[in-house]
């Protein structure tokens, strides 16, 4: 597999396939590093085995996401963090919008990659964390043909209902995924404000339905 698309596949594992959970109170005292490790363990098996979404169902993908995903991050600091500044700003009925639209382009953005799922396995390396910290990084990498590829997760440790270990940003081939985002999203804020981003948000997600159409 070349490596771009090795790349495309550690988006897309953060994006559409971070499937299967394990109950709630387990997931509360489990430590990071092996919550990630267990998840993706877990995700390379699932879409192996699932050829409806390796091929890009997107209904199903969605479905799994909405069902298994959230419960794993915190999308709403991901969302706040790819806008930026602008979502201290946003209305209630604005911070909704951006978070459907900026998750349904994640999902149609990389679900392509999962069809490329082979033999690919995930290394987790050691924690470098007290355990005290609340914000962690999990350094991991995906190891197929060629060149290992660099895949990172920033967690946060969440108290109350549904306690335990939440994702909130992805590192792919030394990039953090959310700052790319926030780049972009930036152009369209300066532009035409947060309305023009979640305008602009719409269209993209029309035009790639269209194209996978």
């Amino acid at each position: 597999m070349k490596r771009r698309t090795l790349g495309q596949l550690a988006a897309a594992l953060m994006a559409t396939a971070l499937m299967a959970v394990a109950p709630l109170a387990r997931a509360a005292d489990e430590a990071p590093d092996a919550l990630i490790r267990r998840l993706s363990d877990e995700v390379l098996g699932i879409i192996k085995a699932d050829a409806a979404i390796r091929a890009g169902d997107l209904n199903k993908i969605i479905t799994v996401v909405d069902s298994k995903v959230m419960p794993n991050v915190d999308f709403q600091r991901m969302t706040a963090s790819a806008v930026g500044p602008a979502w201290r700003q946003a209305t209630a009925a604005q911070k909704q919008q951006l978070q459907d639209e900026f998750k349904t382009l994640l999902i149609r953005t990389y679900s392509g990659a999962l069809a490329q799922v082979n033999d690919q396995t995930i290394s987790v390396k050691p924690l470098r964390a007290s355990p005290t910290d609340e914000e962690v990084t999990v350094r991991t990498e995906i190891r197929g043909r060629g060149d290992p590829i660099q895949l990172d997760y920033r967690l946060e440790k969440t108290p109350g209902q549904g306690a335990g270990w939440k994702i909130y940003n992805l590192n792919v081939l030394g990039v953090w995924l959310m700052e790319t985002y926030r780049s972009q999203f930036a152009q369209e804020i300066n532009a035409k404000g947060l309305d023009g981003l979640i305008a602009a948000l719409v269209t993209r997600n029309k035009n790639n339905s269209a194209r996978k159409g």
